[in-house]
């Protein structure tokens, strides 16, 4: 007699974890070859080599899709730290390396431009980190500096603000923008060493309250409180209270007494080593528990970005040809639908020419658009149209039958019916025509989003990324900002 198999364990919620991500990791590298696959065929079309003022603009935004793809082969998270200057944001990142790489000093905008340093804080893991470090959010005359940094936050997978007390109003404004990057931000209260145990935990939970969205409580200038009739609205998409970490990157010297053996007494400086290990941890587990993930929905949304924007400058090139094409199509739907005796055919008939003009517009753009991806386009399309378009192919259906018993009663020698037959389908004509310039029109509008339909289009998996994202993650605390931008 054999031995019945044993049950296999079900899989640990780590395992799990670890699954999922891979999915996502893996789909959004194969949407990001497939994107850049297509669009090296478009580049090729002879109508767009032509074009230069296009195909410049187009290679920038390849050069975009390029490096996102080049991120995930190396599956490369980016963790950019910001802030004002003397906050000590170098400080932060060595700290966490574990080495003074990065240089520091008391003097203003020891940072000039980003650096990059890589870090190895899990061997093991499957995501490499850079940490970025960004020059100070308020140099005199940084102007260029300053978008610099906010330029890296794009790029940029996770947002370290450093701020090193109350939240000043120039630091609220700073960190409103980068909020604006939809990218899950960390803020890091730095120096706590230099406050009292009183002083820190006061301000700690003022930075809470910031964080759970009420009014800020920061300084007007360095020590000014405004009034709460004149604080700041709550920063928006607010940030978590679990998102709020306290390090002492570099902590000032302490006196230590020191007896000697023969009875001396001496006084030495003696620097206390740093205190990040929380922030560390927080890092670590965020890597590992949605990493892959974060870099694969960043990239994600990158490509589409770019997608996006290729799709509205070939738009704006060929805006003339397109309005020629859907004329075109509306003037042939109207006659096939007139001409055609058969209602159910009327019908089908249209929804084919339909169907035939989105592609058709997307090839004159040179856009992707595969046939599920105009059939999903045309259902979009029907049901956004505020019921104008139902209520067309209804009448339209109306018509066809009216027209039917028309030609029904022509064929037999009823002169009405024939009389009927023709006002019917003038009718219908006249309705199939106007479908199909609707279509054509709001069809333009979707495509200018970049057509990233389709199982492996960026907005699928995006969704599919937040559909799938376990509670109590930075990505879930993101999860509606970013359904609003899909």
């Amino acid at each position: 007699m054999s031995n019945p198999q044993s049950p296999q364990p079900n899989p640990t919620t780590a395992e799990r974890q670890a699954s999922k991500q891979d999915t996502h990791f893996n789909r959004a590298r194969a949407s990001l070859r497939q994107t850049l696959s297509w669009y090296s065929h478009v580049r090729r079309q002879p109508q767009l080599a032509k074009d230069t003022e296009l195909q410049s603009a187009m290679q920038k935004q390849l050069d975009v899709l390029s490096g996102n793809l080049a991120k995930l082969d190396q599956s490369m998270i980016r963790i950019a730290a910001f802030g004002l200057v003397s906050r000590g944001k170098s400080a932060v990142l060595n700290a966490l390396i574990g080495q003074k790489i990065l240089q520091t000093g008391p003097i203003n905008g020891v940072t000039q431009w980003p650096r990059s340093v890589r870090w190895m804080p899990n061997p093991e893991g499957k995501v490499q980190v850079e940490l970025i470090d960004t020059p100070g959010l308020d140099e005199v005359d940084g102007q260029v500096r300053a978008q610099m940094a906010r330029d890296v936050a794009h790029q940029s997978d996770l947002i370290l603000f450093v701020v090193a007390g109350d939240i000043t109003r120039t630091e609220y404004k700073a960190l409103s923008e980068l909020r604006k990057t939809r990218k899950p931000l960390i803020l890091v209260f730095n120096k706590i060493d230099l406050y009292p145990e009183q002083d820190r935990q006061a301000i700690y939970q003022q930075l809470q309250q910031l964080a759970a969205g009420e009014k800020e409580r920061g300084r007007v200038g360095e020590g000014e409180m405004p009034s709460t009739s004149n604080a700041p609205s709550p920063m928006p998409n607010a940030l978590s209270p679990d998102d709020i970490v306290m390090v002492a990157a570099e902590p000032m010297p302490l006196p230590v007494r020191i007896e000697w053996p023969d009875g001396r007494i001496t006084n030495e400086w003696e620097t206390p080593p740093p205190q990040v290990d929380e922030l560390q941890q927080k890092i670590l587990n965020i890597l590992n528990r949605e990493g892959r993930s974060l870099l694969a929905l960043n990239a994600l949304i990158q490509a589409r970005d770019a997608q996006a924007n290729i799709a509205s400058k070939t738009l704006d090139s060929r805006q003339k040809a397109a309005e020629d094409l859907i004329w075109e199509f509306a003037k042939y739907k109207a006659l096939a639908v007139g001409v055609n005796p058969f209602a159910f055919l009327d019908l089908l008939g249209g929804v084919v020419a339909d169907l035939a003009l989105i592609r058709s517009l997307a090839r004159l753009y040179g856009l992707p658009m595969t046939g599920y991806e105009a059939g999903k386009l045309w259902k979009t399309i029907l049901l956004s149209a505020g019921g104008l378009l139902l209520s067309e192919m209804a009448s339209s259906l109306v018509l066809g039958i009216s027209k039917s018993a028309g030609a029904a009663a022509g064929a037999a020698g009823d002169g009405s019916g024939i009389t009927a037959y023709a006002g019917a389908a003038v009718a219908q004509a006249s309705l199939a025509g106007y479908g199909a310039y609707t279509v054509g029109h709001a069809a333009q509008v979707y495509l200018e989003q970049g057509c990233t339909w389709g199982p492996m289009g960026s907005d699928t998996i995006i969704q599919d990324i937040l559909n799938q994202v376990e509670p109590n993650t930075v990505i879930d605390r993101l999860r509606q900002e970013l359904s609003m931008k899909s």
